[in-house]
């Protein structure tokens, strides 16, 4: 039995070889596999990028070489890694200290530069995993199975809008960190599936359903409740019915699984558990973040902890530390403890602790080694203990800050548009103002999984001065539903059609509370029209038109609404209970049969009663052919009144009545002739809306914006032109001395010189006592302050503390309150030449002295 297990073992180590060997050659297959679709998937057709033309002359300092700092934690990573190699030499080299866009090794943690953008939506995680998914442009690692040699910074990446999973991490948890989340960036492995960010076998997010929650409503004693009547359908035979419709329902869906699992059954993959992956870790607490959860940076989804898809852990870092897995990942992450500060299950780079690596569970053959061994490996006297390195604080990033401007972060998508295939659907994604029509994304659903046979579209808009929200299109009805935002000009909130030709099959939803009638919603097809109202005074909530066929002659479309409108056979009306009135008064319905010449009323039921009240009027003519007044007569009315075999009231209350009907039939005519004009009219709007396509610029936006730029320009510049009319006028030496004169047209020479004389001779003045003014201050606070300080000599023995801090400050200011003076005075004498000089050639230029000036 001993000699068969050495057997068996020794094949399957050269099992285990034979793989090895070929491992290399199926990951070139692999790759090339992987690019191949990555290409039909999602990255653009526009060739490598080439890296190594990236420009590095522009970077700064920080990228090109290592602080002192930086050089000691590079020297403790290399010590790190020769216990881990020792301690654990079955396991990987780990991600340490890449290099970057310099070619100069930089530690990992560093690399991640914590940053809080100035964008709402990148105050949450996933409006930061959505930007960076969209933003960015996916590159496959060189080797599907080795982390990459070299790190760039997060801001090369943004530059470039493209990196591999471990820059979209890096990048992505950077953000996450500067708004407050506990973020940690991963290396591990993942499926082939999410390393090459192949979603065609994944339900679109936009076409996932909502997890219904059940409502665990209070059961109430149905002790005093009336019984229903008995049921007397055979049970037997609706349970023998209902039993062979499932099984028909439950056979058809097994077979169309089967079918679906046939097609969706991903193919093997011999690089299964190898494959390199980066994403980044959401630890439970900060933020409110309730539960422990990844992101995947290709796709911006959270996925949880036991995700299939995410198969082993290696390491993790932040901008503080770096912690090694220590744990068995044989079942992938689903049994991880993500508790960092757990010793045994996560070994830390730096800490303040002595304690040495962890062994691993299967590695106690190195128990043997000795204490002397491991005082020599980590006491070196040349290079310092490690205990010292534990305690190493983390150096700053080395990345310069990150910086998205407004136009970037409206872009949203690389190069401004993005395809994403799903499991029979494709998603399509452009920046706002890409398309003249607003269109910022677009759903199109299959049939099948060749995505060959379009079943239905939905588009998303924005910015459209229609107000329109989304667009639905189901290919095989050929059913087009559109809804709006608040504000589109007749308080239209969703419309439903086949066809923008009038009298078609249409369904208009409408916010009632932008309208005065309370219309919620309308629908109307070639031979009736429904009408659904809220919040009424008169409690009209549903008025049903049925429309009768039209004569031969029929008008042409421009002419009068009422002549062109189709004949009304009958108007239904339904009534909410008004609580104002008895109920055998308030009316639950009433039908207008104009054909037939009717009407209709039904009451609502009064309590305790299982019939309602009732009338039905016949109508006649007014008059008759001698022009006579019709008499009421009791047979023109025939009424039904709940609980009394009594007739109603006299024929004067059902003639008054009968009228009154009447009257309202009239204005219910041209209350539905109105409704449909109004259609005709949304339907023309509707038609030159999408004709004439109008995308809204905010005011605050003055890239775009160009009309409110302009004005804004121009206001500007007036208000700039005014201040200094303003400023002109204010400084119009002339006119006091113009008064004089009587503010004459002409003026002779002799004028002339004497108001140009007496405007220098004032303004001279005015310096001089400007001058004598300031000289008068400065003179008063140089006296006060030797009084003061003659004051403080004779009496500083006798002051407190306090009294002599309050006079010191109060001599400062004082002190400080001189020397302004002193610069003022002094300013004044210097330039008072200059003024005077300027206000004489000022008068010499003056248009109304110039004339007599010129030569002067």
């Amino acid at each position: 039995g001993g000699r068969m297990e050495v057997l068996e073992e020794k094949k399957e180590e050269e099992q285990r070889e034979e793989e090895l060997k070929s491992l290399e050659i199926s990951a070139k297959l692999q790759d090339l596999e992987t690019k191949a679709s990555m290409e039909q998937v999602c990255v653009p057709s526009d060739g490598d990028f080439d890296w190594s033309s990236v420009d590095t002359s522009l970077l700064p300092s920080s990228y090109k070489t290592n602080s002192l700092k930086e050089k000691k934690l590079l020297h403790i990573t290399d010590r790190f890694l020769q216990q881990y190699a020792h301690l654990c030499p079955d396991r990987k080299p780990l991600f340490l200290h890449p290099v970057n866009e310099c070619g100069m090794e930089k530690f990992v943690s560093t690399t991640v530069r914590p940053t809080l953008l100035c964008y709402t939506e990148l105050y949450h995680w996933d409006g930061c995993a959505s930007f960076v998914s969209d933003y960015l442009t996916m590159e496959p690692l060189k080797c599907p199975i080795t982390p990459p040699s070299s790190l760039y910074s997060p801001t090369t990446i943004l530059k470039y809008q493209r990196g591999n999973c471990f820059d979209f991490s890096m990048l992505l948890c950077s953000m996450l960190i500067g708004a407050g989340y506990d973020a940690y960036c991963v290396h591990g492995y993942a499926t082939r599936e999410i390393c090459t960010l192949d979603e065609t076998l994944e339900l679109c997010p936009l076409l996932r359903k909502p997890q219904e929650v059940p409502k665990q409503g209070m059961k109430k004693s149905n002790k005093y409740r009336v019984k229903p009547p008995p049921d007397l359908q055979s049970k037997f035979e609706l349970q023998q019915e209902a039993k062979k419709k499932a099984e028909t329902e439950a056979a058809q869906k097994t077979k169309e699984r089967e079918e679906e699992k046939e097609v969706e059954k991903p193919k093997r993959d011999p690089l299964y558990g190898l494959r390199v992956h980066a994403w980044v870790l959401v630890l439970s607490g900060k933020r409110g973040v309730p539960e422990t959860f990844f992101i995947n940076p290709f796709t911006g989804n959270s996925h949880s902890t036991m995700d299939e898809h995410f198969l082993g852990i290696e390491s993790v870092w932040n901008h503080r530390n770096f912690w090694v897995n220590m744990q068995d990942c044989w079942n992938g992450c689903k049994d991880l403890i993500f508790d960092l500060d757990d010793a045994i299950h996560w070994e830390v780079m730096l800490s303040g602790s002595n304690t040495p690596l962890q062994l691993l569970p299967d590695a106690e053959e190195e128990k043997e080694l000795s204490d002397r061994d491991m005082d020599d490996m980590v006491s070196d006297p040349d290079d310092g203990s490690y205990a010292e390195d534990m305690s190493f604080d983390m150096p700053p990033s080395w990345v310069a800050p990150i910086q998205i401007s407004p136009r970037e972060f409206e872009t949203h998508c690389s190069q401004g548009r993005k395809v994403i295939l799903y499991k029979k659907a494709k998603l399509e994604k452009w920046a706002p103002y890409l398309n003249g029509n607003g269109l910022v994304k677009r759903l199109t659903i299959y049939a099948d999984f060749d995505c060959t046979k379009v079943v239905e579209v939905r588009e998303w808009f924005k910015n459209r001065e229609d107000m329109l929200d989304m667009r639905e299109v189901n290919k095989q009805t050929q059913l087009t539903t559109e809804y709006f935002s608040p504000g589109h000009l007749l308080g239209l909130k969703a419309h439903t059609y086949t066809s923008l030709e009038p009298e078609t099959e249409h369904m208009m939803e409408f916010y009632n509370e932008a309208r005065v009638d309370g219309l919620q919603k309308r629908v109307e097809n070639a031979n009736e029209m429904t009408e659904y109202f809220t919040g009424r005074d008169d409690f009209l909530h549903i008025r049903h038109v049925e429309f009768g066929k039209r004569g031969k002659k029929i008008q042409l479309a421009g002419t009068r609404t009422d002549i062109n409108s189709r004949p009304i056979a009958q108007i239904k009306e339904c009534f909410h209970r008004n609580l104002e009135k008895p109920a055998d008064e308030d009316v639950a319905e009433r039908i207008f049969l104009i054909t037939e010449e009717m009407i209709k009323l039904t009451y609502h039921l009064k309590d305790k009663y299982i019939t309602a009240s009732k009338k039905d009027f016949f109508k006649v003519a007014e008059r008759d052919r001698k022009g006579s007044d019709i008499v009421m007569t009791p047979e023109m009315c025939i009424t039904y009144q709940a609980g009394s075999s009594e007739k109603d009231k006299k024929l004067l209350h059902l003639y008054k009545l009968l009228q009154e009907l009447t009257e309202e039939e009239k204005q219910l005519k041209k209350q539905v002739w109105q409704s449909e004009a109004e259609v005709l009219n949304i339907l023309k709007i509707r038609e030159n809306e999408e004709t004439a396509m109008k995308l809204s610029v905010s005011i605050y936006n003055t890239e775009r914006n160009e009309k409110k730029r302009q004005q804004y320009e121009a206001m500007k510049n007036t208000m700039e032109d005014e201040l200094l009319g303003q400023e002109e006028q204010d400084l119009d030496y002339l006119t006091p001395l113009l008064i004089q004169t009587g503010h004459r047209e002409k003026m002779t020479k002799g004028q002339a010189l004497r108001v140009r004389d007496d405007c220098l001779t004032d303004f001279k003045h005015s310096l001089i006592d400007k001058a004598n003014i300031i000289q008068a201050r400065f003179e008063k606070a140089v006296e006060e302050l030797q009084k003061k300080d003659q004051w403080f000599q004779e009496n500083q023995n006798q002051l407190s503390a306090e009294e002599e801090d309050d006079f010191l400050a109060h001599y400062c200011d004082t002190t400080f309150h001189i020397h302004i003076l002193a610069l003022r005075l002094n300013r004044e004498k210097q330039t008072a030449p200059q003024k005077y000089l300027a206000l004489e050639e000022k008068l010499r230029k003056d248009p109304r002295l110039a004339e007599h000036l010129a030569y002067a």
